[in-house]
Formats: structure tokens, sequence, C-alpha cells
């Protein structure tokens, strides 16, 4: 849970750190936003102040220096009106607007509401200039989407970067330690397996040889599925009712009495390309969960639907439930509800699904107190 817990934190710091970012971003565009719009404004007051000082000139006024501001001004859309909303005069404009009184019209309500009028005082009438964002200022507006979008791609660049390097280290790990596992099994096991050839020559019981010699047949098979945790295993044709009955019958034959074990099936033979070993790990894996699950007292079902297509194996039992939330938690290295679990059987089950048999695993369906049913769906070949 640990892991978990620093995996959210980690989470958490670079969510609030990424939208520290983003506001400080929206922040600053924004006030340089405000800056622009400002200046934009000191440039109209000038141009009107120009405008103002060609109307009022004398004959013998020099008005070339007003002439050149107002020559200036290419980029902000300029419409003069009287008191009366009568339009006087516009600049900057499209061409279309040129005779079309209707469009003057819109263009007008559309300046109106971008910015506040500049009044020019004049004895014969009022004139009011309306002015619209010049074409910096309306490429302004989405320079700070722009900058979102490369903030969060960047994000995801670096997320997917560091998950595929995290997943990397985590299947070396697992696999490294799943191989030395394997490998620290067989020194024992053959040492077993001696004693054994000792036992028969001593003409023990021949039940109790029997008993112990199925028990290092099982450790056998535990090593060689360590052994191939890391690996591309070989796959052969088997029928996967045979094989799944045949891990349910021996953890069935060595579980407690007070459970209730069911096995179930609408067909008898379904071909599939599968390993042995491994995929009697995934059905083990499901059932002790289950076991678990129920606390050694309860039922146990293991059924098989064979459609045209596919074939479904369901694993369910009458245990505590998983809450809706941790449906895909519980496939996650690490996760595990038990105080002394490793988090490793789902997430171990899951890989040997889909990534050696090309399945789909997940929890089908679950309820607090009434219990838990996980779904494996294979393609027919």
């Amino acid at each position: 849970m640990s892991i978990l817990k620093r995996s959210l934190y980690t989470r958490w710091f670079f969510l609030i750190f990424s939208l520290g970012i983003l506001i400080l971003i929206l922040w600053n565009t924004y006030l340089l936003f405000q800056t622009f719009k400002h200046e934009e404004r000191v440039k109209m007051e000038i141009w009107a102040e120009s405008y103002k000082s060609i109307n009022d000139a004398g004959k013998n006024t020099d008005i070339s220096l007003p002439l050149s501001i107002l020559s200036k001004n290419t980029t902000i859309p300029i419409i003069l009106t009287f008191d009366t909303d009568s339009i006087s005069n516009f600049s900057n404009l499209p061409e279309e607007a040129t005779n079309d009184i209707a469009l003057q019209k819109s263009l007008l309500r559309d300046l109106k509401s971008q910015n506040v009028p500049i009044e020019i005082i004049h004895p014969s009438g009022n004139q009011y200039v309306y002015y619209g964002n010049s074409s910096l200022i309306n490429k302004l507006k989405y320079y700070p989407l722009a900058l979102v979008a490369i903030l969060v791609l960047f994000g995801l660049l670096v997320y997917s970067y560091f998950r595929a390097s995290k997943m990397s280290s985590e299947n070396k790990l697992w696999a490294g330690m799943a191989k030395e596992t394997a490998h620290q099994i067989g020194t024992p096991l053959s040492s077993l397996l001696g004693w054994i050839e000792i036992m028969k020559l001593d003409d023990m019981d021949e039940n109790i040889i029997g008993e112990i010699q199925k028990d290092v047949d099982r450790l056998q098979t535990i090593a060689d599925r360590f052994s191939k945790i890391g690996s591309e295993p070989n796959l052969e044709l088997l029928n996967i009712v045979e094989e799944t009955k045949k891990s349910f019958d021996y953890l069935q034959s060595r579980s407690s009495k007070q459970i209730n074990f069911k096995f179930e099936t609408n067909t008898d033979i379904v071909n599939l390309m599968l390993n042995p070993t491994l995929h009697s790990w995934t059905i083990e894996n499901l059932v002790k969960n289950a076991i678990d699950a129920i606390k050694g007292k309860g039922s146990i079902e293991v059924e098989i639907k064979n459609s045209e297509n596919t074939i479904q194996i369901l694993v369910s039992d009458t245990g505590k439930g998983i809450p809706k939330n941790q449906f895909k938690k519980v496939f996650e290295p690490g996760f595990s509800t038990k105080k002394r679990g490793w988090g490793l059987g789902l997430s171990l089950t899951q890989r040997i699904v889909q990534k050696y048999h090309k399945g789909s695993i997940r929890v089908l369906k679950s309820e607090i107190g009434k219990g838990t049913v996980f779904s494996i769906q294979y393609k027919k070949i």
C-alpha cells in the first residue's frame, strides 16, 4: 500500500505543479494582453487628437504630422460616427463593407462590444471613434491555448517516457526475481527426488511415496512457472476445458472441506494455443484469490462458456467483494488488500492472459459482502 500511496502523492504533486504553471502562463498572458490593449488605446487617443487637429486646422496650419499619424494606422479597424450613430468615416474594414450599409452597421456593433469609444468634441457636433482589436491582439488571444497545448503535449511525452521506463524496470525486476526463485527451488528439489528414490528402496508405503511424489512434481511445476516469466513461452494446441479442470481438481483436493467447489461447462473440447504451465498458474491464482476472499468457508465456482467466436472462463466466489473503484487497481503490481500480500498474483495473471495467451481478463462484477466474478476471455482459433 505504501508504494501506491507514494505513487498517488507523486501524481498529485505533478498535477498541482502543472496546474500552477498553467495558471502562471494564463496570468502572464492576461497581463501582456492588457498591456497591448492599453497601448492601442493610447494610439487611438493620439489618432483621435490628430483627426480633431485636421478638422480644426486653418488655412496656414501645418497638418503634415496629423496626416502622417492617421496614415500610419493600417491594422486597427476604425469607424467614426456622429451623435446619432450615423457613420461618417471608417478605415481598415473589409473591402465589401465599402458599399454595404448593413455590413457597416454590423461591424459597428462588433466594435462597440470590443472597446469603449473615444469622444471627439467639436462645435458642430461630437464624433465618436469606435475601434476594434488589431490583428496582433486577436492572435494574442490564441497564445494561451497554444502554450497550454504545448504544455499538455510535453507532459504527455514525459509521462509516457517515465511510465514506459518504470514498467520496463519493473518487468526486469519481476523477471529477475522469478528466475532466481526458480533457481533457488531447483536445489532442494533435486535433493527431494533423491530422498524419494531412497524411500522406494526402503520399501516404504507406496501411498505415502506417491503423495510425496505429487508434491515434488508440484514444486517442479512451480519452479517451471517462475522460470518462464520474462521469456516467451512455448504454446501448444491443447484442450482448455481439460487443462482448466486439472487445476481445479488439484486445488479442490487440497482445500478445506468447508468450501463448496463447483465446476460447470457447456462443452467438453475447445482447443486453443496454450502453455499448460502458465494456464494452470492463471486458474490457481484466481481460485486461491477466491479462497482468500471467502476466508476458507463459502462457495467457489469455475464455469466455462463456449460461444461461436470466444471461450470464457468465469471464476466466482461468495466472498467479501471488491469496491467498484478498485476493479482495475487489483491488477496493478504491488496492490493488495491483504496485510501480508505482495500484490503480484493478479498482476502476473493479467500478464499471462494478455501477453502470452492474447486474451483479456477483468472483474466482471462484484458486490460488497456478496462476492466477485472474474472473467477470462479468449478468441477461438
